[in-house]
């Protein structure tokens, strides 16, 4: 229990609050952005926005991955949510995706606690509607933080109960039926959790398929003691591919620290980009679906499209992040997604990401192709790119304006940022959500026209740059 309870615009601020919540999630680190107090209000927010919703709502699922501060964070967003009269199922540890999955399946509001891939330092909270429904900025995030700044989350009630609920089980029985678990091959896996949520559910889901599963760095740690759970860093990725060569395995998997993302690595320790994952699981959908519509983020390589449109997909371009592409299969009947960042997004996932479905999905098309994972991307267009670059600016809007103008020759457009396409290369340009930040991402045919190319909008973003940087 939070003890002393203090009217909520006495300690926080807009400023503190704009930096926590972000575009699709909440997320800060533990003791300076989010701490206990926070966290009840929030929880009450988002009880009382879900209770507007829906009048009969009776429960909200909350799980939490593996960082230690958790213990702490998590009990008091439980008690504001019961502050509001409403129940808490209480799924303890579980991944993001195993969330989406029983929100779906019992068919009310969840949240978790995570700060997916950032460091040990780090926590936040993801939180969805009923039925896995997304929960974004322009989807009700902004409402909770005004509530939480004003304290506007009326007044307490009779408190909900507590109790607990077990998915794992059922969450294993859903994946699986994604796949022929008879047809596949007894394939030597290579997985890497990162000492995350990944640790909990794939022995789960392997132990009951026949592949021969060498796990790396299982144990639920959040402090991260071998690498970072960031797989869209290829330093994070040099383990599992010398493990892949050294073990003469078929696939390696490396999962991010709550296990809704996921990259592969061939046989050959070569790593796939999510770009190249989207369009092998696009072609496996497309054999089971025919000529339905699959989408993809516009970050995502030109090859994705090529395969979609190959296989008698429509494809379809999308904003970068999961609420406005889980908006879009919602209106479209998409029956799936992908994202460059390795989010992989499916219809009868309550169109949901899961990085599980997407791996248990290649190894299908390795297994009844019997083909080895390096011959099987062979089949899909192959393009050079500089992957994401940060640039540090004064004003970002201003200054994709001014690039915009500069390029104003070539075709482009502005549904995220600025994309610029040529014959050969193509470009993308957006704004950080949370930083003056510009991403640069750039796709050319070949790695000459790439670096000619780079090197010409390089030179045009100098004079509004201060510095190159980390992503946030």
């Amino acid at each position: 229990m939070l003890a002393n309870r203090v009217d909520p615009t006495s300690f926080f601020n807009m400023e503190l609050l704009g930096g926590l919540f972000k575009s699709y999630d909440i997320r800060g680190i533990v003791g300076e952005q989010i701490y206990p107090e926070i966290c009840y209000e929030i929880g009450k927010a988002f009880a009382s926005l879900m209770v507007e919703e829906d009048a009969n709502l009776e429960k909200i699922l909350i799980g939490h991955d593996m960082r230690p501060s958790a213990d702490t964070l998590a009990p008091a967003f439980i008690e504001g949510v019961i502050s509001r009269g409403i129940d808490v199922a209480q799924l303890g540890l579980c991944s993001t995706d195993m969330l989406y999955f029983a929100s779906g399946f019992h068919n009310c509001p969840g949240a978790i606690f995570t700060a997916s891939h950032n460091p040990s330092q780090y926590n936040g909270i993801k939180l969805c509607r009923a039925g896995a429904g997304p929960i974004g900025a322009e989807s009700g995030l902004v409402d909770i933080q005004k509530r939480v700044m004003t304290g506007d989350s009326g007044p307490a009630l009779s408190k909900g109960n507590i109790y607990s609920l077990e998915v794992l089980d059922d969450f294993v029985d859903h994946v699986l039926d994604f796949v022929d678990a008879k047809s596949l091959l007894p394939l030597n896996v290579v997985v890497d959790t990162a000492n995350g949520m990944g640790g909990l559910v794939v022995p789960a889901v392997f132990a009951k398929l026949p592949f021969k599963l060498d796990l790396m760095y299982g144990e639920l740690d959040g402090t991260f003691p071998n690498h970072p759970a960031d797989p869209l860093n290829s330093e994070n990725l040099v383990d599992l591919q010398m493990r892949v060569q050294s073990s003469n395995a078929d696939i390696g998997l490396a999962f991010d620290g709550d296990a809704d993302r996921v990259f592969l690595v061939d046989e050959k320790g070569q790593s796939l980009s999510g770009s190249d994952t989207t369009a092998l699981v696009a072609k496996n959908i497309l054999q089971k679906d025919p000529e339905s519509t699959i989408i993809h983020n516009l970050i995502c390589s030109r090859a994705v499209q090529e395969t979609i449109e190959r296989y008698g997909g429509q494809a379809l371009r999308s904003r970068v992040g999961h609420s406005y592409i889980k908006q879009l299969m919602a209106e479209t009947g998409a029956a799936f997604a992908g994202e460059h960042s390795g989010h992989y997004y499916f219809r009868d996932n309550y169109r949901a990401d899961s990085g599980l479905i997407a791996a248990l999905l290649v190894m299908q098309e390795m297994s009844d192709k019997d083909i080895s994972l390096s011959s099987l991307r062979k089949d899909y267009g192959s393009y050079s790119s500089t992957g994401e670059i940060n640039f540090r600016v004064g004003n970002p809007t201003d200054v994709i304006e001014r690039i915009s103008n500069i390029f104003s020759d070539y075709e482009h457009d502005y549904l995220d940022g600025l994309t610029v396409n040529a014959d050969k290369w193509w470009f993308n340009l957006r704004p950080s959500n949370t930083e003056p930040l510009l991403r640069l991402n750039l796709e050319a045919d070949t790695a000459v026209t790439m670096e000619r190319a780079f090197m010409k909008i390089r030179e045009c973003l100098e004079q509004f740059v201060e510095s190159e940087a980390e992503a946030d």
